[in-house]
């Protein structure tokens, strides 16, 4: 890796000093609803009989900005719903219908929409998804591009890392800042029956290359189901301290295709951070969250694991929602803009764009998208009702 352009990854991911003042501050702040804020930008009214803000102008809020006071910044973008795995909280073991490849968004349409988060609506934080994003063969190529826009933005991907060996150093060489890797299960028995294919050695040999590469830290996100890989959760936390990794539980979410999501048996951060506890030691991580979706934990192991230290994070969208900081806005592979994980109301930028519409334009419609974000997913509701569309469609 070039010396400049290591020295200015480190300078991008090297954190604030934090006060113990700031950290006592966090903890007093709710992270589940927001609140509906009196004023947005001068002169500004209430809607008639609706008690929400009216919409500000983008001169006064060129941003992401909603109703209630949240701006997003983070911009996940799903570069295709196909994946090469059929895990069972995701797809059916016989897979989707997948889109139309003139129905998908174009690289140059990708960059272009990317273009238009970062430079005119405030988007720092990239993070290409899929379904399988290493599925595109222009990927290496999108990144690249991406990574030469001003100002440039925190670019990273969440795949599932299989042919991530064979492709880890080009995308760092790239531009590529990061990466997350879904691995639910160091058991190639396990992860058979959570994927539905004998995958484990090239996921992990995937997650060696992306090391090497100089792609860290390494996030690596697990999803728990009862009775099948919630046994293993120390394990895989004890595998990720040792090797340097920064281990993400994600609780099961409503977004599975066979609808088996329930939400009286799933597996929850309390009874995650349970698991956890027979092993390690868990104390609240000092650093703001800051809007981030992981919940962070400092763990310190057990006995003859003593050795093993770092931090754990527990993302708990169901259990324990962070709807009231949420700061992501979302692009579907066919250039669809979902304010909200959860949801159904969709804003398509894609035809528009197509059109001959211009990136003022375009950033108009984006900001509408946003502003009409909910103000919470109501997964805790008893009214909630599952989105149609299955995460692999919409992208995480």
């Amino acid at each position: 890796m070039p010396p400049d352009r290591a020295a200015g990854r480190e300078a991008r991911r090297r954190p604030a000093a934090h006060s113990a003042v700031a950290y006592s501050r966090r903890m007093t702040v709710s992270l589940g609803l927001p609140t509906i804020p009196r004023r947005l930008a001068t002169g500004e009214t209430a809607a008639a009989g609706a008690g929400l803000p009216t919409r500000p102008g983008s001169d006064s809020a060129p941003g992401l900005l909603d109703r209630f006071g949240r701006t997003a910044t983070d911009l996940r973008v799903s570069l295709t719903d196909r994946c090469n795995l059929r895990c069972t909280y995701c797809m059916p073991a016989d897979g989707l219908p997948w889109l139309p490849k003139d129905q998908a968004l174009s690289a140059d349409e990708i960059v272009r929409l990317v273009s238009v988060g970062v430079r005119d609506l405030g988007v720092r934080q990239v993070r290409f998804t899929g379904g399988e994003p290493l599925l595109r063969a222009d990927l290496v190529d999108i990144v690249r591009r991406v990574a030469a826009l001003e100002p440039r933005p925190d670019i990273s991907l969440t795949t599932n890392a299989i042919g991530l060996a064979q492709r880890a150093g080009a995308l760092a060489d790239a531009g590529l800042d990061r990466i997350n890797v879904s691995l639910d299960s160091l058991h190639a028995e396990t992860f058979e029956t959570l994927t539905r294919r004998p995958f484990l050695d090239k996921v992990l040999a995937g997650v060696d290359a992306a090391a090497a590469a100089g792609l860290t830290p390494i996030k690596i996100n697990a999803v728990l189901l009862p009775g099948v890989n919630d046994h293993e959760a120390a394990d895989l936390l004890a595998w990720s301290l040792d090797r340097g990794h920064e281990l993400r539980f994600i609780e099961q979410m409503p977004l599975d295709a066979d609808r088996t999501w329930h939400r009286a048996s799933f597996v929850t951060a309390d009874d995650i951070r349970g698991r956890l506890a027979e092993r390690f030691v868990l104390s609240p991580h000092a650093a703001p969250r800051d809007g981030a979706p992981a919940e962070l934990f400092d763990a310190v192991g057990l006995g003859t694991e003593a050795h093993l230290v770092g931090t754990v994070g527990i993302i708990a969208s169901v259990s324990e929602p962070f709807c009231g900081d949420c700061r992501r806005t979302r692009l579907t592979a066919e250039g669809g803009v979902r304010s909200c994980l959860f949801g159904d109301a969709e804003t398509g930028l894609r035809d528009p764009l197509r059109a001959g519409a211009s990136d003022a334009e375009l950033a108009e419609l984006w900001r509408g998208a946003m502003w009409a974000k909910p103000a919470s997913h109501g997964i805790d509701r008893d009214d909630f009702v599952q989105p149609v569309r299955t995460m692999s469609a919409i992208g995480g």
